[in-house]
């Protein structure tokens, strides 16, 4: 799994949680919403997000988009 794929996988999550819990516990925990698209709008501007540095720190690759040799369209 790539950083990227990890971090839609963690906002996605984070949101289902968050919408769970505001349905089911209290209402004020769509505040967690509000702040996971606020990350993600941030992060679409500046290329960064705090959960990249953790996803690369346990170990997470960066997205590869170099072609291999046996790739290569032949002509």
């Amino acid at each position: 799994m790539t950083v990227e794929r990890g971090l839609r996988l963690m906002a996605g999550v984070m949101v289902l949680l968050s919408v769970a819990l505001t349905y089911y516990v209290s209402p004020y925990w769509m505040w967690l919403t509000v702040f996971i698209g606020l990350n993600l709008l941030q992060s679409a501007f500046t290329n960064w997000c705090p959960a990249m540095t953790i996803l690369r720190a346990i170990g997470l690759k960066e997205t590869s988009c170099s072609i291999s040799p046996a790739h290569e369209v032949r002509r």
